[in-house]
């Protein structure tokens, strides 16, 4: 059987899956790429983790495990391969080396960051925790490892308020995403203190763009991520994590969607769900997007760009995550 026909034969169910979000000429150029990674990562004992944010031909062709921050980390601490290959941003390979750390984790493109991630170090914490000495800290999990170390326990969007209310005290420090912060703070009796991070995703979104399409749109369900404005969860008709919204469209099937959040996010969830018609005004994130599949590829041949974290740092960082997990959704 010539390469051709191999590759025919191991892509055409994938396309057949992605076909409404991926044009046919994209996909020639997919196609050869997504039967090398596949073939290659068998060999290897590599899995490959992508979060919801990565690009279709990635979170349908080649992950062995698709899914949220929470779900990853776990789903990391659980694999039995030699290699893990994260298709996310920098602090998810690290969160993945923190739950695996006997594993080799694998980052296709070092430049992958994040806004929220950049926004507060590790000194910063420690400069807040002197300010408000005994106040345990929750950090958000889209944090660097040195920012894990100082805290008392992670959550994600999909558990923040959870973790946040199984502290048992009355005052939190919320680090570092604001909006996050605030989405917190209005379902919950505990007193956040907040830190001034963004994700560059969906801060950008208005509650007037939101009242336009629902106006344009007579009927539309608007699902927003946590991480937007106040005022932009306010106009929308339900608000979660990215699991949550997944979810939300999968058991309800609205006629009609629009998903406040990353671009990729709503083909994804498209994909799984071809009854609904998706409206798609979104934005990108960049660095989600510097993962493809020639870096991931390259990545997973030459096995660069591998996660180091000091085993002092490691330790402590792990603990944080460790609680997380473990008071899961």
């Amino acid at each position: 059987m010539d390469l051709n026909t191999q590759i025919k034969i191991s892509t055409d169910p994938i396309f057949n899956k992605v076909s409404k979000v991926i044009p046919e000429i994209e996909w020639k150029i997919h196609a050869p790429l997504i039967h090398k990674i596949n073939k290659l990562k068998k060999e290897k004992n590599a899995v490959i983790l992508a979060h919801n944010y990565q690009t279709p031909e990635i979170y349908h062709g080649i992950a062995d495990f698709a899914a949220d921050s929470l779900a990853l980390a776990i789903e990391a601490s659980k694999t039995s391969a030699d290699i893990i290959i994260m298709c996310g941003v920098h602090f998810m390979a690290e969160t993945a080396k923190l739950m695996s750390p006997n594993k080799k984790v694998l980052l296709p493109d070092m430049d992958a960051g994040c806004s929220l991630s950049s926004s507060i170090t590790g000194e910063d914490v420690r400069l807040l925790k002197k300010k408000y000495p005994g106040v345990p800290v929750v950090s958000y999990v889209n944090t660097s490892a040195d920012v894990k170390a100082e805290t008392d326990v992670c959550c994600t969007s999909a558990n923040a308020i959870k973790v946040v209310e199984s502290l048992g005290v009355k005052k939190v420090i919320f680090l570092p995403d604001e909006y996050l912060a605030k989405y917190v703070a209005s379902n919950t009796k505990v007193e956040i203190i907040s830190w001034k991070g963004t994700c560059i995703v969906h801060e950008k979104f208005t509650a007037k763009e939101i009242n336009e399409i629902k106006k344009l749109n007579p009927g539309i369900v608007v699902i927003a991520h946590p991480e937007c404005p106040p005022d932009v969860i306010k106009a929308s008709d339900f608000a979660g994590s990215t699991t949550g919204m997944s979810e939300y469209v999968k058991k309800n099937q609205p006629k009609q969607v629009m998903m406040v959040t990353e671009c990729s996010m709503s083909d994804n969830v498209q994909v799984e769900n071809p009854k609904v018609d998706f409206i798609k005004p979104c934005n990108l994130c960049p660095y989600m997007k510097k993962i493809t599949l020639p870096k991931i590829l390259d990545c997973l041949e030459n096995e660069t760009n591998e996660i180091i974290i000091p085993e002092n740092l490691l330790e402590k960082a792990k603990l944080s995550v460790e609680k997380m997990t473990f008071i899961g959704r």
